[in-house]
């Protein structure tokens, strides 16, 4: 039986921090408290663990109610806490500092340095397994981030876990928590960071990480396959195709075939020779698996076909297996230990995971200076004649037909003019890290019926349905009128969405770039942009579909805005920019208009992006822009949900409410014709608790008004005119999937949305009475004056922010 020094919780006989947990000792050990500090000797008084050389010497051993022990010297001055020196666990009143970290244990009956670790980064907490990250904090729904200062520590307190900078002043990013008396944040010997309250009934976890299990990366032992890993249900392990379970008490799945075996990274034979890769060979897992690590480094090479990437792993001894993505070309690889297997998200076809594995003899039997004779007799001799030479001319056969390729793609460049076009900044040899997938013109040409089945138009250009030759259905965007700013804008698409991933994103899955011919090529979204399916005059849209939309949409931009590893910023959130797929899943598209900050960047730009009626007032006020003028995009597109109707457009008069409120006061919302700003109509409803009022008409009493009131609040509380008021992106997820309470519009905040509704007002009377289709409005005091149409399909523009605000 093992025995450590611990200090325990008793309400919830939880141990918060071990000295010796490398060293263990029997029962018959001993700790000393002496001048020098603590000592921990074993039965023969052999030195086990000890305190470091203090500054003076130890005078007392205090331990504390939130549970440090500190040694003191006469003056109660502290000479050593536990707390500066954590284990696996931190509670209230603990820091984890930069530089510090929790190590998982072994297990939870020993409690030796374990394989999992969190540590902190500038900007975030990341766990790791042998060195390789497998979750950051920030990816979490429930985590907020709220400035962009570098992270100086860790701790939790009664109502939340928070990443503190700016010497504490600062926020960088928080998860709320139940209210408890005590909290522990711990690192299990499972891999997740759990943080436990303790209540009445003991303690109840608050907060997982990662909340899927099957991204621990041994959850399920070396290539184990793991299903179903949510924390709804357990993780259900088996193995992959041509695999089978271990025997002899290991851990995890070995090759079926009996004449393989796994290698270990960088193993040696006994006279330490590596091994030759001509007995290296591959065995599938299976299509739409993943691994943890391909989600946190980068390929290390790209555009590269399948045997590249595999003879690259063949010649590294720590590359123990490979996922290769088929429509980028990109050679992910595994390093130096093997995790489990994970189904992929989707189930994505394109992403091919491969382990590398030891044909014949083992290594231990494996000797490259013995006779061929003392080998396995089981392997072909012949085979060992031929296959130098089969490869050679291998070799030379491929490296004909490359140069047979190169010659006829110089021939096609001149055909087409792109060497003339390369002095004016030509895309040809645009390149970065992860770019997807190339095309070339002709090929897009074909899979188009050569631009024949037109389905949208964008800023841009026009976008078309086309077919590729492996039968998968795409959307073509075809850049027209492609200047310096929309090449500028055309290679930042291609950097950006080459390089995300997510349920709620539209995938980018590749590109094309000959001389002035620039095309995007988008997986199809079958069933169109949201603006089509809300505004038009098909199938009405259920409110169950829009609150799926709603929230799908949220999970995006909160994945844009946190979950990548530099903050994204749409600048164009409107139902255009929404597409569905089956069962109306929505995703967002067109990045065009994105930038990529880091979170030491200054977020200020001078340039007004976006698209009116969904643009928030500080591009007007020299303020600075934030991903929160995309959570006021996202505030408009709500409204629009709840209607079915576009913010700016005329409404009949039995859409919006009377002619007078419940005061008895003539509503700014609608005038004598019935035009009515809905924004300003929901601000009304809202204070007045009508919410059925705001409810698209053609939804036929199938919602209830406490299902209208979340949208209506939550989007409320999004277009707050002050941007620090609104709430980000993953705070709003957490509203609208009930996990976090509802927030409260700030009604002096929201006053300008009366302000607009007047203006709407007057303009679109004006429009009507005099017959004039233009409008000016002035968009600040030194600004020149913007025209803009008033009518159903657009909306006025802004005005200065001590107009729209009025008197304060």
């Amino acid at each position: 039986m093992n025995f450590y020094l611990c200090i325990i919780h008793v309400a919830s006989n939880t141990i918060i921090w071990s000295a010796n947990r490398d060293t263990s000792i029997s029962s018959s050990g001993k700790m000393y408290l002496t001048l020098e500090g603590i000592t921990i000797s074993d039965q023969n008084r052999n030195l086990k663990w000890s305190t470091p050389p203090l500054s003076s010497s130890v005078h007392a051993l205090q331990l504390t109610e939130m549970g440090n022990l500190v040694l003191l010297d006469q003056f109660n001055g502290s000479l050593w806490e536990s707390f500066h020196h954590p284990t696996d666990t931190i509670v209230i009143g603990q820091r984890l500092a930069s530089g510090m970290l929790l190590s998982s244990a072994v297990s939870d009956n020993n409690f030796s340095t374990g394989d999992y670790s969190l540590t902190l980064r500038a900007s975030d907490a990341i766990l790791q397994w042998h060195g390789q990250t497998y979750w950051k904090l920030s990816m979490n729904t429930k985590a907020y981030w709220n400035s962009n200062y570098v992270v100086e520590y860790l701790a939790i307190n009664r109502t939340g876990l928070f990443l503190f900078g700016n010497n504490g002043s600062a926020v960088v990013i928080q998860v709320a928590l139940s209210p408890s008396n005590f909290q522990i944040a711990r690192l299990d010997s499972s891999g997740q960071f759990t943080v436990l309250g303790l209540s009445a009934d003991g303690l109840e976890q608050q907060f997982v990480g990662p909340d899927d299990g099957c991204e621990i990366p041994f959850i399920c032992g070396r290539v184990g396959l793991c299903t179903d890993g949510t924390t709804s249900s357990s993780p259900t392990c088996s193995c992959p195709t041509q695999f089978h379970v271990a025997l002899q008490n290991a851990t995890g799945c070995v090759p079926s075939d009996a004449s393989h075996s796994l290698p270990v990274a960088c193993q040696s034979t006994r006279n330490g020779s590596q091994l030759n890769s001509s007995v290296v060979s591959y065995s599938g897992v299976g299509y739409g698996m993943d691994y943890f690590s391909n989600h946190f480094s980068e390929p290390i090479k790209y555009g590269v076909n399948l045997s590249v990437c595999q003879d690259f792993c063949s010649r590294e001894c720590s590359c123990l297996g490979i996922f290769y993505e088929n429509s980028s070309g990109s050679c992910y690889v595994l390093e130096n230990v093997l995790g489990s297997i994970m189904l992929g998200s989707g189930g994505d076809v394109n992403l091919l995971g491969y382990i590398k594995v030891l044909i014949g003899p083992t290594l231990t039997n494996f000797n490259p200076n013995n006779d061929l004779r003392d080998q396995n007799q089981d392997f072909p001799v012949a085979a060992l004649v031929l296959l130098p030479f089969t490869g050679f001319f291998l070799l030379i056969a491929l490296s004909f037909l490359w140069w047979r390729r190169w010659r006829l793609k110089n021939a096609m460049d001149e055909k087409l003019g792109h060497r003339n076009s390369l002095s004016s900044g030509d895309l040809d040899t645009f390149y970065i890290p992860g770019l997807p997938q190339r095309f070339d013109y002709e090929e897009l040409e074909v899979a188009t019926d050569n631009f024949k089945f037109l389905i949208g138009s964008g800023g841009f250009g026009a976008v078309y349905k086309g077919t590729l030759l492996d039968k998968t259905v795409v959307a073509v965007k075809k850049i027209t009128n492609l200047g310096v700013q929309g090449k500028k804008e055309f290679c930042t698409e291609i950097a950006v969405i080459g390089n995300i991933h997510h349920v709620n994103l539209v995938k980018l899955r590749g590109f094309c770039a000959q001389g002035r011919k620039c095309l995007l090529v988008y997986e199809y979204m079958n069933r169109g942009s949201l603006d089509r399916n809300l505004f038009g005059n098909g199938p009405v849209l259920e409110w169950q579909e829009r609150f799926d939309i709603a929230l799908g949409t949220a999970r995006g931009l909160a994945y844009l805005h946190s979950g990548c590893e530099h903050k994204i910023i749409h600048f164009d959130i409107k139902p255009e920019n929404i597409l569905l797929h089956d069962h109306f899943q929505a995703k967002i598209s067109d990045f065009g208009l994105s930038k990529l900050l880091t979170p030491e960047q200054s977020s200020l730009f001078t340039t007004m992006r976006g698209t009116r009626g969904y643009l928030a007032p500080e591009w007007l006020t020299n303020s600075a822009i934030s991903e929160k003028t995309d959570v006021y995009s996202f505030g408009m597109v709500l409204l629009e949900l709840v209607s079915g109707r576009k913010n700016c457009s005329v409404r009949s008069q039995s859409h919006s409410l009377d002619d007078r409120n419940s005061s008895g006061v003539h509503s700014s919302s609608s005038s004598a014709s019935g035009l009515v700003y809905f924004p300003l109509l929901a601000l009304e409803m809202h204070e007045q608790g009508r919410y059925l009022e705001l409810v698209d008409p053609r939804l036929e009493k199938r919602v209830t008004s406490k299902e209208v009131e979340i949208l209506v609040q939550v989007a409320l509380c999004c277009v707050h005119e002050e941007p620090v008021l609104r709430p980000n992106m993953s705070t709003v997820v957490g509203m609208l999937e009930g996990e976090i309470p509802l927030g409260h519009p700030r009604l002096k905040s929201l006053n300008f949305l009366r302000f607009y509704g007047r203006r709407f007002t007057e303009a679109s009377m004006i429009e009507e009475e005099n017959g004039q289709s233009d409008v000016m409005f002035f968009a600040q005091a030194d600004a020149s004056p913007t025209s803009t149409r008033i009518g159903s399909n657009t909306c006025f523009s802004y005005v200065s922010s001590q107009q729209v605000s009025g008197p304060r």
